[in-house]
């Protein structure tokens, strides 16, 4: 379907599982490259889609010495946000517990940036889902992180996993975007680019 691909080496910059099997489901070729340390912070005046946008691109820019004619780069980065607070990968188990408490009954915002950049021009895009938690018991939330371990995670959660069985009471967006892709609006931003 993306003939208009064929001519590139595309690279996925991400160390993500979740990340492969979505852009693996397009049905295109892709290698992925292992992403050097980053420095993932951010101006403070960033807000809201903003913040992954400028991640992503950030990423991307760690490879751009390193790129040749015809490689196509996608990087992404994916955060949660509740009332003008950021939610990204937990630093431990403690904040682990304590992201998903503060999460538990509300109504947040999980928001992946992408870029895709080759040699001539980058394309860099944000897509906002919106997830409304259950009110989770701290037994709950226990049970979870301890036998998931969601510490690459933002938000402390995969939608896919059994906090999403138990917790998700909806969903408005793409449910692919929340898992850290959004693959729909990939896909279309790769056949127009």
């Amino acid at each position: 379907m993306l003939d208009n691909l064929l001519k590139y080496n595309i690279l996925l910059a991400s160390n993500s599982p979740r990340r492969r099997e979505l852009l693996g489901g397009l049905g295109i070729s892709y290698q992925v490259a292992s992403l050097p340390e980053i420095d993932e912070s951010y101006p403070p005046i960033l807000q809201g889609c903003e913040i992954p946008s400028y991640i992503a691109q950030k990423k991307a820019d760690a490879y751009r010495s390193m790129m040749i004619k015809d490689t196509m780069l996608i990087t992404a980065d994916t955060i949660v946000w509740l009332d003008g607070k950021v939610y990204g990968k937990p630093v431990d188990e403690e904040n682990a517990r304590e992201m998903l408490r503060e999460l538990s009954g509300c109504t947040h915002t999980v928001i992946t940036g992408v870029a895709i950049t080759t040699c001539e021009k980058q394309s860099v895009f944000a897509v906002e889902s919106k997830v409304t938690f259950a009110e989770l018991t701290d037994e709950e939330i226990d049970y979870y992180v301890t036998k998931y371990k969601p510490l690459d995670k933002a938000g402390a959660y995969g939608i896919q996993e059994w906090i999403g069985y138990i917790g998700v009471t909806g969903l408005e967006g793409s449910y692919f975007n929340v898992m850290g892709l959004p693959i729909q609006r990939l896909y279309n931003e790769l056949k127009n680019f």
